[in-house]
């Protein structure tokens, strides 16, 4: 996974191209990104395929380290993260792990249908016109 954060304060999430330096990598970005002490949402434009991101023990477990390390600098500049689910089934389905993921992250995981969908909440949100999780 890489943050491309070339559309910042949208930050995209892109996991086809793996990280040299694997997860650790992907923090460094992070604390990058949250070292500019300015709001910004991430956003993931294509359906996350569950077979290729398993993650391992070791895995969720630095990434839980990790969080609690930076909780407040997320609750502070993480407006949300936005995930493209075509399917409506889908992201009814999704709906209690957002809740989960909201509580864990200290922002809400937003799921919507298509990528326009996801730039026009990107911009709401930024704009503080969200402020809990949205449904599409």
């Amino acid at each position: 996974m890489r943050l491309d954060s070339s559309t910042f304060p949208v930050v995209k999430i892109v996991f086809d191209v793996p990280s040299e330096g694997g997860p650790q990598d992907s923090f460094v970005m992070f604390e990058g990104l949250l070292a500019r002490r300015q709001s910004f949402v991430l956003l993931y434009e294509k359906v996350l395929d569950e077979d290729n991101h398993a993650h391992s023990h070791e895995e969720r477990k630095q990434a839980s380290l990790w969080m609690k390390k930076h909780r407040q600098a997320l609750r502070a500049y993480v407006k949300g993260m936005i995930q493209v689910e075509p399917s409506a089934a889908k992201r009814l389905a999704l709906k209690p792990f957002a809740s989960t993921f909201g509580k864990a992250w200290g922002y809400p995981l937003l799921l919507v249908g298509s990528n326009d969908q996801a730039w026009a909440l990107a911009q709401d949100v930024l704009d503080e016109r969200v402020s809990d999780v949205t449904y599409f």
